[in-house]
């Protein structure tokens, strides 16, 4: 390997300005032949180095410095995988990378040993901008060290490296897909399921045509097992967080903008009870500060209320009266108690509370 503090070569030639004129710096052949040095003991090697120019004689050509420093190392020969990246490139809309494959898949990297030590990762790059098919492109692969730093072009010249053919296997999105979840196990005694669901219910995904295909057939619903949510003995609501892609069928994936997780709940009750969900712009608000306005963060709240005997009916949000009492409070976010009022024979399972934000009512003024 060539000393990295060795200067460049700087070559005169002495000839008349006819012939100066003609050359060009394609003519200039400068060699260093290792077979001249005088000792390959030393560290550096120095190489003498002669320099030709067509027709011009060697003693109308002088060369500084003589002699060319090397570093002579032992040649190496590692095994390397190559790593596909799309270098921040995305196929067209409707589609994402179902697979990133290169061929081959491994490649042999030979050269001098430092530089052999030094290969972390060896990565290829595919463009795939704009794509709606696979694509299929030669690359030459870049090295990256073990302080994550690229090869240089220098470094890149004293290895025998090959170039690889990267493909990029696209598989087209399907939205809207539904998640349905089971659970396992019996509650408490006295406690029954009142309903499972998952946040959130439908994703998208991408798949293989034959992946697709299959969805399709499950009514583009993917289906969790009873084992994410055993409520065995469980006599209060309980929620899961799972990662959704580990139970995504082969040949399917979350899109790259979607999120893994995914909760699974399941609501439980006292036998006889059920859920009512109210509007919040019902709710009555008593008390509200002068010249401020209050807002939900829900446009619901779920009630849970429990029937003294078998034979009543259910209850609907027209049998419910719910209010909130803000006295005493200013701007601000608060989480406040909801006063619930139903009728007899019926009884609150739990408390409920909703979030309300109040704030300063905006004029025109104001605003201007």
């Amino acid at each position: 390997m060539q000393d990295e503090e060795q200067v460049p070569i700087r070559v005169t030639i002495k000839a008349q300005r006819k012939i100066l004129d003609r050359i060009s710096l394609n003519d200039i052949r400068a060699v260093a032949d290792l077979q001249q040095a005088v000792s390959l003991k030393t560290d550096p090697v120095m190489v003498p180095i002669t320099v030709s120019c067509g027709r011009i004689s060697a003693d109308n050509i002088e060369v500084s410095p003589q002699n060319m420093s090397l570093h002579l190392e032992d040649k190496d020969t590692q095994e390397f995988v190559v790593n596909v990246n799309t270098n921040n490139t995305k196929p067209d809309r409707g589609y994402e990378i179902g697979a990133l494959i290169s061929n081959p898949e491994k490649i042999k990297i030979t050269g001098p040993v430092s530089l052999i030590n030094k290969i972390d990762k060896v990565n290829a790059s595919i463009d795939v901008d704009g794509a709606m098919e696979d694509v299929t492109q030669e690359t030459d692969v870049k090295i990256i060290d073990k302080n994550g730093e690229e090869f240089t072009d220098t470094d890149m010249g004293y290895l025998n490296v090959s170039k690889v053919y990267v493909t990029a296997k696209l598989w087209k999105v399907q939205s809207n897909v539904r998640i349905s979840a089971e659970y396992s196990g019996t509650p408490a005694a006295g406690y029954q399921v009142e309903s499972i669901m998952t946040t959130p219910n439908v994703i998208s995904i991408a798949g293989s045509e034959d992946a697709l295909a299959s969805l399709k057939e499950q009514n583009n619903t993917i289906w969790l097992p009873g084992s994410v949510a055993d409520i065995s003995d469980r006599n209060s609501d309980f929620e899961e967080k799972i990662n959704i892609s580990d139970y995504l069928p082969d040949g399917l994936k979350l899109t790259s903008d979607s999120s893994e997780d995914v909760f699974v709940r399941v609501n439980i009750l006292p036998e006889g009870s059920n859920v009512c969900e109210v509007p919040t712009k019902n709710i009555i608000v008593n008390d509200s500060p002068e010249g401020m306005q209050v807002s939900f963060d829900t446009a619901k709240i779920e009630i849970r209320v429990k029937k003294t005997s078998d034979d009543l009916a259910d209850l609907t949000e027209g049998d419910i009266k719910a209010s909130i009492d803000l006295k005493g409070m200013s701007e601000g976010s608060y989480e406040v108690p909801v006063s619930i009022e139903i009728p007899k024979g019926y009884e609150l399972v739990d408390e409920v509370t909703t979030g309300v934000e109040i704030s300063k009512i905006s004029t025109a003024d104001e605003s201007n």
